[in-house]
């Protein structure tokens, strides 16, 4: 089954860690981040993400990793479940995608769940996902 939707980030707080990990120098920021989005269409609820990047603002170059807990509707299926995603880019594209619904972590209708997904940002900004999933 697949369901699509768009998604808003409803906020994104830096967040600190404590203890610090060891310090090593990069060439490029390192941080982490809490998040909270907001979906819309099939795929309609809210998330609570860990976001952790090594990212250039200046050029756009970096790679983020995203861990989320989901909870509200994929097509006529209500629950939760938590996702892993990741992607690198070079400041105009994607590469190097990682999308993957954590198995057993599905509640509700969606506790049987498994699959992955996708992310993409069109033109405008427009934030879109989509889940590839089965319930068995």
């Amino acid at each position: 089954m697949r369901a699509e939707g768009t998604f808003t980030v409803a906020s994104f707080v830096p967040a600190r860690i404590d203890p610090p990990p060891v310090a090593i120098e990069v060439g490029i920021p390192v941080g982490t981040a809490v998040m909270e989005k907001v979906y819309e269409g099939d795929v309609s609820g809210r998330s609570a993400t860990i976001f952790t990047s090594a990212f250039d603002m200046g050029t756009g170059t970096g790679t983020y990793v995203a861990l989320e807990t989901f909870e509200g509707r994929l097509g006529d299926d209500t629950g939760g479940f938590a996702y892993v995603h990741s992607a690198t880019t070079t400041g105009s594209d994607r590469q190097y995608e990682l999308f993957v619904i954590v198995p057993g972590s599905g509640v509700g209708d969606l506790a049987p769940i498994s699959g992955g997904g996708g992310m993409s940002v069109d033109e405008d900004d427009t934030h879109r996902v989509w889940f590839d999933y089965q319930l068995t």
